[in-house]
């Protein structure tokens, strides 16, 4: 195969379409991170900030309080539910 103008031409025309598509990709890729890296920092101001993670925590904390208390009370009556048969059987 000859190389002619034409050919050189037709390739070139190839490889700057070829870049075109990839530079509008790249392009679409880095709006798309700016994008997101935006809307995480708007999540972060808006939704998480360090008063209400304080706030959830000590509802969070509050609420396996209230769930270790009442464990705690189930213990007692089981172990009050098994003393006297312990007696019976001449155990303690």
């Amino acid at each position: 195969m000859t190389i002619t103008w034409e050919v050189v031409s037709a390739v070139l025309v190839l490889l700057g379409a070829v870049s075109g598509v990839w530079w509008r990709v790249e392009g679409m890729i880095r709006r798309n991170t700016d994008d997101l890296a935006a809307h995480r920092l708007h999540i972060a101001e808006v939704y998480v900030t360090k008063a209400g993670m304080t706030e959830q925590t000590a509802q969070i904390m509050a609420a396996i309080n209230g769930v270790s208390g009442k464990l705690d009370h189930l213990t007692g009556r089981i172990d009050a539910l098994y003393k006297p048969a312990a007696r019976r059987s001449g155990g303690q």
